[in-house]
């Protein structure tokens, strides 16, 4: 505790700036704590929320001039890292959608959508002066409700933490081999799910061979609008059909030829 008081903003600033930087680091329960501790007299709140936005608004910035200079790339990138990859994209560009730029403003508040919304906002163009405004607006909301929370439940996350330290090496293995085994589950479910669809997959390479040599292909471009806009190119011959919408589009999908979706 007294390790924690006495480097507290310096730890608080290098956990937030690491998570927002794609590492999955427990961020929020940091603030949370720093809030307490504001509680107890140990730190100071308006300090834990100040110091919070200076750790978010570089690191989101980071991502922001990345999303504008490489595109769809660096979602991808962002995604493969997670736990759970192949709705993270889709999640983010529907979220986008719906509430455009002010995504920012509620972003830190999704798990997931912290990290890809700054280089959403660069992919889909939005002016640098507007971005750093959101982002900072967002990560200073974000910062403000968590810590807040913090500082009105001190004297019970204080007894929580002094409980935990009673406990000893038993409640932090405890705690590890709860996170582990979660991150474990969620590969194996992966692994399966790729697995499943292997034999269904198709090279690029093979897909070319097969329209070189005139075989009846019906190619379906999946892509959602915002990736088509960062880069306007498709297979030749493709039907752009977002995954959203494939439903609609399930009577005019013929039935006598092989089937190709593509999203990437």
């Amino acid at each position: 505790m007294q390790f924690l008081i006495e480097y507290g903003y310096i730890l608080l600033f290098l956990l937030i700036f690491l998570d927002q930087a794609g590492l999955p680091l427990p961020s929020l329960p940091g603030i949370l704590a720093a809030g307490a501790l504001a509680g107890s007299g140990e730190m100071n709140l308006p300090g834990v929320i100040l110091v919070a936005v200076l750790a978010c608004v570089p690191a989101d910035f980071v991502w922001y001039y990345l999303g504008r200079t490489r595109g769809g790339k660096v979602l991808t990138t962002i995604c493969n890292i997670s736990l759970e990859p192949d709705y993270c994209v889709q999640r983010t560009e529907r979220s986008f959608e719906q509430l455009g730029s002010y995504a920012l403003l509620v972003a830190k508040f999704v798990p997931g959508l912290q990290t890809i919304a700054p280089p959403m906002a660069g992919l889909t163009g939005m002016p640098v002066l507007r971005f750093l405004t959101l982002d900072t607006a967002g990560a200073a909301l974000w910062a403000a409700v968590v810590a807040w929370l913090g500082f009105l439940f001190s004297s019970q996350l204080t007894e929580i933490a002094v409980r935990f330290v009673e406990l000893g090496g038993l409640a932090a293995g405890i705690l590890v081999g709860a996170l582990v085994l979660f991150a474990i589950i969620k590969w194996l479910q992966r692994r399966a799910f790729v697995r499943s669809l292997r034999m269904r997959t198709l090279e690029p390479g093979e897909v070319h061979e097969k329209l070189q040599a005139g075989e009846p292909v019906y190619l379906i471009d999946l892509r959602h609008r915002l990736d088509f806009n960062a880069f306007p190119y498709s297979v030749p011959g493709a039907v752009r059909v977002p995954m959203e919408h494939i439903d609609e589009h399930h009577d005019f999908i013929p039935r006598d030829r092989d089937i190709v979706l593509y999203c990437s």
